[in-house]
């Protein structure tokens, strides 16, 4: 299932992404129009949705789409988690999950504009989970089941920020405004393909800039699951961003960042694709 946030409401798409059900019209209000309604229960929705009558899925604007999961309580973000990321960022290769986070104030859609707050913002395109139900001390084994899908993310950051003192803060120079796009719709796990075998591309004005697959995560999603779980407890909706491979812009020589005009396209196999414009 693709499941998306079309102009603030909660909406099934078609299998290619072409068209869209409204739920809560469809459900007759027994699910309400809010993105979050269907976190809230997810169990219920997913069974509901499962059998939906898709055929009177309608043409869509993709300019409407917005964050999967617009008011998470929680956005963890996983640093380090590539092995050749983290030799081009000059750290040593953490033993344990390295966490942060990016404050929900920062989710943005799939498309649009990105405003540069200054001459040192970069990219980093991320595999982002959706948390479907609870999760508190969850072992890694079954850390699936509380996953309600997959869908892709950038982890914008602004290096000048994030890098200023010693040791550096990572959460507020990644949180500006519409520094965490996600989308374009949340595909569940069925189908997602292999989450453990997934390519991430990311290309700056058509130049592919990053190309990375999952299987080279030092920590995978249920490995992560189980680590946040054991402090926090995971919430519906909430979201964990996992990592980013290499070719970010600190790790080139001389170092390349955003300029107004560029277009930034970040996409995963079967989770679609994002476009942004940097303004």
């Amino acid at each position: 299932m693709r499941i998306a946030n079309l102009d603030g409401r909660l909406t099934l798409l078609t299998k290619d992404g072409t068209a869209a059900l409204d739920v809560a019209t469809a459900s007759r209000g027994r699910f309400g129009p809010s993105p979050a309604a269907g976190y809230g229960s997810w169990q219920s929705f997913v069974e509901w949705a499962r059998d939906a009558d898709l055929s009177a899925a309608a043409p869509y604007d993709q300019d409407g789409l917005g964050p999967v999961s617009p008011l998470p309580r929680q956005v963890f973000a996983v640093g380090l988690n590539y092995v050749d990321h983290t030799a081009e960022a000059g750290f040593v290769q953490p033993e344990q999950p390295m966490i942060f986070t990016k404050f929900p104030s920062c989710l943005y859609g799939p498309r649009g504009d990105v405003v540069l707050p200054g001459a040192a913002v970069d990219w980093e395109v991320e595999l982002v989970v959706v948390i479907g139900t609870r999760a508190e001390r969850v072992a890694a084994r079954d850390a699936w089941s509380h996953v309600a899908g997959l869908t892709v993310g950038q982890d914008l950051s602004e290096r000048a920020l994030q890098l200023r003192g010693a040791p550096p803060q990572f959460s507020l120079a990644k949180s500006y405004p519409r520094f965490g796009p996600i989308g374009p719709y949340l595909t569940t796990l069925d189908d997602a393909g292999d989450p453990a075998d997934l390519t991430l591309t990311c290309t700056l004005n058509g130049e592919v800039v990053q190309r990375g697959n999952t299987r080279d995560m030092v920590f995978d999603v249920p490995d992560l699951v189980a680590y946040l779980s054991a402090v926090c407890p995971l919430y519906p909706g909430d979201l964990i961003f996992t990592g980013t491979p290499p070719g970010v812009g600190m790790g080139r020589n001389p170092p390349r960042y955003l300029a107004p005009g560029d277009i930034l396209e970040s996409t995963i196999d079967t989770l679609g694709g994002m476009r942004h414009t940097c303004v």
